[in-house]
Parts: structure tokens; C-alpha cells; sequence
């Protein structure tokens, strides 16, 4: 499926009718699924055109909120460790709606990260959060790895 992302190469391979693509955060091989096509992609995109360090990433990052375990897609940290960009991917037939962006702030309340990100592997949102000034803003583009921690 094409995605408005350049392609790949990705690891895929046929395991009885199911199909896997590896996943080199998890360095295991996972289920293909559109939605896990965009984050396959996406991580790809921010390591390769964008200069994040996949020791940073990771995916499927649990955490638990008011109680309830969760998962967000893809957690970046800066080098201290601590949670930076969140990222959330939908399918590409998914429209990116209010309850996308409900839901990362959901898990942000926990993690507190200074960017969120949403993609369906067509459309892409990037969203800096300042919390000195309780302010949020989108951005044009998704920046840069050093970009991110400099500012």
C-alpha cells in the first residue's frame, strides 16, 4: 500500500497465511496490519530522514493510566531518558479525527512528552507542547531529532 512516505525496504515474510514484518524497535517479527504498515514506515522516516536514534524508540511502550494499562504506539526519549515525542498511528483508511488527539493527550497526561505526533500514513500532525506557557502549537513539518532536544 502506498503511503505518503518514501517506501522502504521492510522485512516481510509469510508465516502460514498470516503476514510479518519485522520490527527493528522490538527486533521481533509482528503481524502486518495496515495500521502496523504507517508505524513501520513512520519509524523509518523519523530514523532515517529525520535523525532519530532508534536506542531512544521504542514501540508498543506500556503505561498505566488511572489504573488501566495502555500502550502508545511509538515513545521517543531524549537522552536522559525521559519521554519526548509520542507518536499515534491509525490505518491509512482512518481519518485522523478529535478522538486521535483525545487519546494521545490521554496518554501524555502520564508521560508528559514535549511532542505529539499522529499519522495515518497519508496525513501526518505534529503538535509541540510548552508547558511553561500552557500552550500547544502544530508545526508545518516534523522536525529534526536535534531539532527537538535543542529547542
Amino acid at each position: 500500500m502506498a503511503l505518503n512516505l518514501p517506501d522502504y525496504p521492510l522485512n516481510v515474510k509469510k508465516n502460514g497465511n498470516r503476514l510479518l514484518v519485522f520490527d527493528r524497535l522490538r527486533k521481533r517479527f509482528v503481524a502486518l496490519t495496515p495500521e502496523e504498515w504507517v508505524r513501520q514506515h513512520f519509524v523509518e522516516y523519523l530514523i532515517q530522514e529525520k535523525q532519530f536514534p532508534s536506542a531512544l524508540m521504542g514501540n508498543e511502550v506500556s503505561l498505566t493510566q488511572n489504573g488501566i494499562k495502555r500502550r502508545c504506539d511509538t515513545l521517543v526519549a531524549d537522552r536522559q531518558g525521559k519521554p519526548l515525542v509520542i507518536v499515534e498511528y491509525k490505518a491509512p483508511e482512518i481519518e485522523i479525527t478529535q478522538q486521535v488527539f483525545d487519546q494521545i493527550v490521554r496518554y501524555n497526561m502520564v508521560l508528559r512528552a514535549r511532542y505529539l505526533m499522529v499519522s495515518n500514513g497519508m496525513t501526518h500532525y505534529c503538535c509541540h507542547i510548552d508547558y511553561d506557557n500552557n500552550t500547544y502549537a502544530f508545526l508545518t513539518d516534523i522536525p529534526r531529532y536535534e531539532d527537538i532536544v535543542a529547542g
